[in-house]
């Protein structure tokens, strides 16, 4: 009988063999935990800062930075003094406001339907939270008391989704800031009865409410309020159009250029912050012009989050790869692995360390 003994080329082999499938394997769970969640299509209703179905009303000097859209109802009061800033335009039962509605509803419904990432308090004050989807115990009520930050952790294509069955209602003063490249555009607010903004206020978002919103005195709102099945009051408010860096085309005249940190080329903004250059879009919003983004500052390890932690990107592992050059070509001669007792191989990941292979 012949034994058969294992020898030193045939280790290197092995070990050449076993460590490339490592990497590989490595490569795609990174790319998998990369992966980042699709934004919410708002369709003609993104054109809106405020949509409505019974009625529309305002009191004092309130602001629209976008179009203001009411169907089937036919009352809108208070503009004048109300403001509507060109482009934007006033639809009330016609065509347009009805397919806004309809495309609030598709919106409405698609972010209802996203599965849960992680349950946060019911009062959102003071907490840090990286893109993900978010609800309150039981998908209830949400409050809002104090500041709330957003952090794109450098990625501008980040998208935030608040579920609740309930209500949503924010203090006085309170904040919703955006930080790291996360933007307006991308925070969606599913409320499933009515939604209160507190006096004084700043607000990110768009509200997607199954029944009506209230914005009190004085309040900004960096977005919109959009209302299936109710009413929208406003007092004395101003409504900004939400930023986006999502710019791609090549016909219409430019917009203004936004302060948004990143990309704000004409092309598909990548995860790198920072960055400069010039193109062209349709200047509705889907494109920006001739423009430079002054770069989210570096994200100084993980983002921080008050929730279950979401990992949001990750590293080649290029130490893998590496191993592999090293020491799987020095096997297969038997020079360097008849010579030493290898203990592990270590890939980094996110600044996380997992062990491979161990003999």
């Amino acid at each position: 009988m012949i034994a058969h003994v294992a020898t030193p080329h045939r280790k290197g082999a092995t070990l050449l063999a076993f460590t490339t499938a490592a990497a590989v394997l490595l490569m795609f769970s990174t790319s998998a935990n990369a992966a980042l969640h699709a934004t919410v299509p708002l369709g003609t209703s993104a054109q809106y800062s405020v949509v409505a179905a019974s009625t529309v009303t305002n009191t004092g000097v309130s602001t629209l930075n976008g179009s203001l859209g009411l169907s089937p109802g036919t009352s809108i009061t208070g503009f004048g003094p109300g403001k509507v800033i060109p482009p934007g335009t006033t639809n009330r039962t016609n065509a347009a406001a009805a397919k806004a509605r309809a495309d609030l509803t598709a919106a409405y419904l698609n972010a209802e339907g996203r599965p849960v990432d992680a349950t946060v308090p019911s009062n959102l004050a003071n907490l840090h939270l990286q893109a993900g989807v978010y609800a309150g115990p039981s998908h209830g009520a949400l409050s809002l008391t104090g500041p709330l930050v957003l952090d794109g952790a450098g990625n501008a294509n980040s998208v935030f989704i608040f579920q609740t069955n309930s209500s949503l209602i924010t203090a006085s003063s309170s904040t919703v800031s955006l930080v790291n490249g996360a933007q307006e555009c991308n925070v969606f607010w599913q409320v499933g009865s009515s939604a209160t903004l507190g006096t004084g206020s700043v607000f990110s978002g768009n509200i997607l409410a199954l029944t009506s919103i209230t914005v009190t005195n004085s309040v900004t709102v960096h977005g919109r309020a959009l209302a299936r099945n109710g009413a929208v009051t406003l007092d004395t408010d101003t409504f900004t159009r939400p930023s986006c860096a999502t710019s791609s085309g090549t016909g219409g005249s430019p917009s203004t250029p936004t302060t948004t940190p990143g990309n704000t080329s004409g092309a598909t903004p990548t995860a790198v912050p920072g960055g400069s250059g010039t193109g062209t879009g349709t200047g509705t919003g889907t494109g920006t012009g001739t423009g430079t983004g002054s770069g989210a500052p570096p994200v100084v390890g993980p983002p921080r989050t008050d929730a279950t932690p979401l990992r949001t990107g990750g590293t080649f592992p290029w130490s893998a790869v590496g191993f592999v050059i090293l020491f799987g070509g020095a096997g297969t001669t038997g020079a360097v692995l008849s010579r030493h007792r290898i203990h592990a191989l270590v890939a980094t990941e996110g600044g996380t360390a997992h062990r491979l292979w161990r003999r």
